[in-house]
């Protein structure tokens, strides 16, 4: 493969940064073609050399262009341009002599801004290919992997949320799970040796999957409507019987984005002890945080509540791992101890041992802090594109991997994604997380995934879809 020669000019005078002027220029001679996919680009140190730079200038200009969706990085192979000739044209449509050929409308979504998902970059990642050369060259094992998870694996989950959390964990206290799911599936199974039947209240809006998965699993589930922070404790003294269980999502409440104020959570707690309610707490994305310091994990507050935190690498890592973990303590934990115990782990041993290779060498806290930038950026991006719409409103942007666009009322969001998805994106309407209370007429929208280009482009035929109903006197809410 050929490696591209890169006209790139540096003012060493200019206010601009090295970085961006090297970043600035290659996106050009991108756009303009001048190198173009599947070029590979020099290695960096080569090009610092020939720049006169240091090699940290030239790894941030291509770690720009890379989330920008201009590049693809594949470790020891090199970096080569990812943006084809047909892509140009999405980018910046170039001059034509003749008229173009019409192009046929995409029968599939192929730009996905469904929540939840995060960037594939951790795949990419050079330590996490060494995390599993390192567990398959462990001895081999001829034994089932132990059913709360293997001792590295839970002392390095124990480790991780310390930093992460700030949450004193012993390795004893974690159990490893097949993701939220197998998690949510294990405490409904340990229910049901108390209560045939055990009543689970949730949040509406809510995670669909898990309203799914509990009544999947046995359990009765009963719902309350909350705001953005989540449920209130005005509200659980009027649940009578008080519920077996009660599923929160305090740090980020899914998918307003709200969180639940300290004061709150420590009314929750004491409500919970006080009606033997166990409180289930999903901490799904608290990693990611854009404007506030996350609140301390309802599970470290003082109470003799009990609390089982759920966690999981589906958005740290990627839902692909099917992996996760219980925080549990006290006469519950020890119940759902016995009962993983009488099921059996669920997760493959090698996965355990490359994901505490990977924990223990610090690859996970240097991924999220690279992902945390990445994902900021694009929340820039789509406040730039959005934010300055009178008819639109944001909310869930304080962390988190989505944002909740809520419609003025001329544009329907059923509709709205419907005709999204023939012109080859894909978004879920607002109205997808509620159960029983009337939904709010909005879209939310998932930015993790995407690249920068992807996302422009996606936000860009929302907003001439949105336009073509709502005619231009017609912009501000209603």
């Amino acid at each position: 493969m050929a490696v591209a020669e890169l006209p790139i000019a540096l003012d060493r005078n200019s206010p601009t940064p090295l970085a961006a002027q090297v970043a600035a220029q290659l996106r050009q001679a991108i756009l303009e073609g001048t190198v173009g996919a599947p070029h590979h680009l020099p290695p960096s140190r080569r090009l610092a050399a020939e720049l006169g730079v240091s090699r940290g200038v030239v790894v941030r200009a291509y770690e720009q262009l890379t989330g920008e969706g201009y590049l693809e990085g594949h470790g020891a192979a090199g970096t080569h341009v990812a943006v084809r000739a047909d892509m140009r044209a999405d980018v910046r449509a170039p001059v034509r002599t003749t008229p173009p050929r019409p192009r046929e409308e995409p029968s599939r979504p192929v730009i996905d801004l469904t929540p939840g998902r995060p960037s594939n970059t951790a795949f990419a990642d050079r330590s996490w290919r060494t995390a599993w050369r390192a567990a398959l060259a462990e001895p081999g094992h001829v034994d089932l992997p132990p059913a709360l998870g293997t001792t590295r694996l839970r002392a390095a989950i124990a480790g991780h949320l310390a930093t992460a959390r700030g949450l004193a964990v012993d390795a004893e206290d974690v159990i490893v799970t097949a993701g939220t799911s197998d998690a949510l599936q294990l405490i409904v199974t340990a229910l049901r040796t108390r209560s045939p039947a055990p009543r689970v209240l949730v949040e509406d809006p809510g995670y669909p999957t898990a309203r799914r998965v509990l009544t999947t699993a046995g359990a009765r589930v009963e719902t309350l409507p909350v705001g953005p922070d989540g449920l209130r404790t005005t509200q659980l003294t009027t649940v009578d019987p008080a519920p077996d269980a009660v599923l929160i999502t305090p740090s980020h409440q899914y998918p307003l984005g709200g969180r639940m104020p300290v004061q709150e959570r420590l009314a929750v707690l004491e409500w919970a002890a006080e009606h033997r309610v166990l409180v289930l707490e999903d901490d799904y994305d608290s990693e990611f945080r854009h404007q506030r310091m996350p609140l301390p994990a309802t599970a470290s507050l003082p109470s003799p509540a009990e609390v089982v935190l759920l966690g999981s690498f589906s958005k740290t890592l990627s839902p692909w791992l099917r992996c996760g973990y219980l925080v549990v303590r006290g006469t519950t934990g020890d119940l759902l101890k016995e009962t993983r115990t009488s099921l059996d782990t669920p997760v493959c041993g090698v996965l355990q041992s490359a994901l505490a290779h990977y924990i223990d060498d610090g690859a996970l806290a240097r991924h999220t802090a690279r992902a945390r930038r990445a994902y900021a950026h694009r929340r820039a991006r789509l406040l730039d594109r959005l934010a300055n719409r009178p008819d639109l409103e944001l909310d869930a942007l304080e962390g988190g991997l989505h944002a909740v666009v809520r419609l003025p009322s001329l544009v329907d969001a059923e509709d709205l994604a419907a005709r999204a998805m023939t012109r080859g994106v894909r978004v879920v309407p607002l109205a997808s997380y509620y159960a029983h209370r009337p939904p709010e007429n909005g879209l939310v929208i998932g930015y993790g995934a995407p690249t920068d280009l992807q996302l422009t482009r996606g936000l860009d035929i929302l907003l001439q879809l949105i336009d073509t109903t709502v005619p231009p006197g017609g912009r501000d809410r209603t």
